[in-house]
């Protein structure tokens, strides 16, 4: 294969993560061709060394998760790209599945947790709610059949990404992404995948705030 492939991580303090993360990438990942590129928010800790120290690129950006991921997407030097998250709750033995899915044709490929042979091992009873309500909002506004809305293990077509018009600085880019490739007519396919606990760290999302500017990247996209 002659594929490019880029991994590109949003990170924030996550030096007990990265390590392992990076680690496993390489591991499972099978390509000829490919990069690590950490997009960091600045970290206080040693999350930069170590992602160095282990051969990955690292650009910064501290505006947001979402505005990281528009920065690593441009920067990439891959013709496919995915999209990895630094907590380790994305499982690296999915990632040659994400690639060829890209391969075969599909512009995007998108990770669920609810599908059959996908779960969660770190979600509440609240977010399962917001998600599916989320997901149920989309789906009628835009026409689209998708299981999970605000996860954000995927892989992309690098040509497609300028088709995709991100805006979104923060944590609406997982669902900016899911209403803007409908509005593309990009060819779209969900795979079933396991979210694992947070190993170390804190996490980076806030239910309630974040739920609100998800709901508020879908009102915009309505009109």
């Amino acid at each position: 294969m002659n594929d490019y492939v880029s991994v590109v991580i949003p990170t924030l303090n996550e030096e007990n993560n990265i390590g392992k993360v990076i680690h496993g990438i390489r591991k499972n990942l099978r390509c000829k061709r490919c990069e690590i590129l950490v997009v960091d928010g600045r970290s206080s800790d040693n999350t930069v060394s170590v992602a160095k120290k282990l051969g990955a690129r690292v650009i910064y950006d501290n505006k947001g998760k979402g505005s990281a991921l528009r920065k690593g997407f441009r920067s990439a030097k891959g013709n496919i790209i995915v999209s990895m998250d630094a907590d380790l709750s994305n499982e690296p033995k999915e990632l040659n599945l994400l690639v060829e899915s890209i391969r075969i044709g599909y512009d995007v490929c998108m990770g669920s947790r609810f599908m059959v042979g996908g779960g969660s091992e770190d979600i509440s009873g609240i977010r399962i709610f917001g998600n599916k309500f989320f997901v149920l909002m989309v789906n009628l506004l835009f026409g689209s059949k998708y299981s999970d809305m605000c996860y954000g293990y995927r892989s992309f077509k690098k040509k497609v990404i300028n088709k995709l018009n991100l805006k979104e600085d923060g944590f609406g880019i997982e669902t900016e992404i899911n209403i803007n490739a409908m509005k593309a007519h990009l060819r779209i396919i969900e795979i079933p995948s396991t979210e694992k606990k947070r190993e170390a760290g804190e996490a980076k999302l806030r239910t309630f705030s974040d739920g609100y500017m998800i709901l508020k990247t879908i009102l915009k996209n309505i009109f």
